[in-house]
């Protein structure tokens, strides 16, 4: 309801309170951000570590302030609903010519559903749409840095080596490289590549986002190639060598390389940006199969993806027509997995009912959950976005999923009465979202399926095989134990990718005892077909994985050839001692192929 007149006193203040609250948290959030790049110049690894972890908790504490100094200077819980009306609308006017206008929304959304308790996100004070367009906002200011930098190489391509180096050397980090007009040589030959067949157009052009992106021990350059009208995206990742000088260790171009830069499994990057949308406006030019909201948590901003991936959701379901189901796939002992088959997300609950096996509670697996959002998930962990109270349609699910709720978590169910119209609601009272991925033992079963003799199918296996090795060993090296290591536990991505996503057996690495079988000391032991040694709560024995995980021939055989070391307590127990003593492991979010050959040597 659009209030006729503003006339409450309080509604400008409160709106402003409000704005200031917000403004505070992206100041601290880009303050923390651009101090990634002194972290990066100095190799404070641990420290990068420790920032994107800590980052993550601002958003929900600059909440919280905001939403304690409304109640105690205006006791805004008691306000009434009329000039909540005219609150949201001098907020609106205070976005004007703002820098960060859809953050400042979300934060507004935020802040009041805190303050009015509203049980559903899609009511009158909150913006369930944008008020304010992010499109052309820019930094007007001549002092101040553009979003992006646009370099002009000649047509004749002659100074394009000067130009590759100008484009570095204008980020000036303070740190030397050790061969910059190599790296450069390298760069300039994988883009001859993608050029050599084009005629440069008058238009020829490189655009380079203004900010490094920092994630880990990496710094990512990124751009794009124009060139009439053909437009190549690239990634140059910078790092430090072993005599700590820098060096660019690839060139990346092309969307794909980009997916899996941007990708949702890996932590969230560092940059300081003033205009995110802008940010994000270039980078789906980059990519632009990749939903706005995974580029926005790219960014760190997570609220904002998940505002629109809701956004998204909401849009999605007024336009489609079939039902929530019952994910395909074995079920879990800990979560229930639905999905709907025309979106492409799987929801997942927390059961009220765990078999005795699974000695856990709602609490510690919400807290395994919280580890793998704050923590670097090496492109081999799903992000997960978390929601609370979430209403569905009733119609829009089918029978066999609401009795299995009703079943196993009829805690966090909640059907409404019928409204004027008839119609009902489902309301979840809290829920994980992820990407929806095969499941891998159902992946590999496709190649079963297909027979020995194709060998497409075979191909499919044998790398699947070798990239869940690969996925495995990428969180060791991240301090991460998957604990319940079967097949069904991953998935595979659209680009045939093995990412891990059964969180509520997850542990630190070092925080695992990895042992191996003691032999038996006589023959009642040696023929018990009980556990007859002493077994710690984190213990493991990694040469028992084997019965659980190479039942089948095939699969045993691509295993052995190329992850045996995996069933051995060595592999585990020598990353544990080198983590624990300070050893931060390179994960590349490319192919080791694609390194430039100095990185190789």
């Amino acid at each position: 309801m659009f209030p006729q007149r503003l006339d409450s006193p309080q509604a400008y203040d409160i709106a402003k309170a409000m704005m200031d609250g917000f403004n505070r948290h992206y100041r601290l959030f880009r303050t923390e951000s651009a101090r990634a790049k002194h972290r990066f110049e100095t190799a404070d690894w641990h420290g990068q570590q420790r920032a994107q972890r800590e980052r993550i908790e601002f958003y929900d504490l600059r909440v919280k302030e905001c939403v304690r100094r409304l109640e105690k200077e205006f006791q805004a819980g008691s306000v009434p609903m009329d000039v909540w009306h005219q609150i949201k609308l001098h907020y609106i006017g205070l976005l004007v010519d703002h820098r960060q206008p859809e953050l400042a929304e979300t934060f507004f959304n935020s802040v009041t559903t805190k303050i009015l308790h509203r049980t559903h996100f899609h009511n009158d004070f909150i913006f369930v749409r944008p008020a304010i367009s992010t499109e052309y906002i820019d930094n007007d200011a001549r002092e101040q840095r553009p979003t992006y930098w646009a370099y002009y190489p000649s047509p004749s391509r002659e100074n394009l080596r000067e130009t590759l180096t100008l484009i570095v050397e204008n980020f000036r980090v303070q740190r030397p490289f050790a061969d910059l007009q190599g790296d450069i040589e390298q760069v300039l030959s994988a883009l001859r590549g993608h050029l050599q067949h084009s005629k440069l157009r008058a238009n020829f052009q490189i655009q380079v986002l203004s900010s490094l992106f920092y994630r880990n021990k990496g710094a990512y350059l990124v751009g794009k190639v124009i060139n009439g009208f053909h437009e190549v995206p690239f990634a140059l990742p910078i790092l430090h060598n072993d005599a700590g000088l820098l060096t660019i260790d690839a060139a990346l171009f092309g969307e794909d390389d980009l997916q899996m830069l941007f990708s949702f499994a890996r932590a969230y990057f560092m940059v300081d940006m003033e205009i995110p949308s802008a940010y994000v406006q270039f980078l789906r030019s980059l990519m632009p199969r990749k939903p706005r909201a995974e580029l926005y948590n790219a960014l760190g901003l997570a609220k904002q993806g998940k505002t629109l991936f809701y956004r998204d959701f909401l849009y999605h379901l007024k336009h489609s027509s079939d039902k929530f189901r019952i994910a395909p796939g074995i079920k879990g002992m800990v979560m229930l997995v639905f999905d709907l088959p025309s979106f492409p997300y799987v929801f997942k609950l927390i059961k009220d009912y765990y078999p005795p096996q699974k000695d856990t509670t709602r609490e510690q697996i919400k807290a395994k959950y919280l580890l793998v959002k704050q923590h670097d998930r090496v492109g081999r962990m799903a992000d997960t976005l978390e929601y609370s109270l979430v209403a569905f349609p009733r119609d829009r699910f089918e029978d066999a999923l609401i009795a299995e709720i009703q079943q196993f978590a009829p805690s966090q169910l909640e059907i409404s009465d019928r409204d004027g119209d008839g119609r009902q609601e489902v309301i979840i009272s809290h829920l994980y979202i992820e990407r929806r991925m095969v499941p891998l033992n159902m992946y590999l079963q496709e190649s079963f399926d297909a027979g020995p003799n194709d060998a497409r199918a075979r191909q499919q296996m044998e790398r699947s095989v070798i990239d869940y090795g690969n996925a495995i060993k990428d969180l060791v090296a991240a301090n991460i134990f998957p604990g319940d290591m079967l097949w069904k536990n991953f998935g595979v991505t659209r680009n045939g990718k093995v990412v891990f996503y059964d969180y509520d057996e997850i542990e630190y690495l070092t925080d695992c005892q990895f042992r191996r079988v003691p032999a038996p000391r006589n023959e009642e032991e040696e023929m018990s077909g009980e556990v007859w040694y002493t077994v710690g709560p984190r213990d493991v024995f990694p040469e028992t994985f084997a019965p659980f995980l190479l039942g089948n021939d095939a699969v045993r055989a691509v295993f052995m050839a190329h992850h045996a070391d995996l069933l051995g307590a060595e592999f585990w127990q020598s990353h544990k001692e080198r983590i624990l003593a300070g050893h931060v492991y390179d994960v590349f979010p490319y192919d080791t192929q694609r390194r430039f050959a100095h990185a190789k040597a």
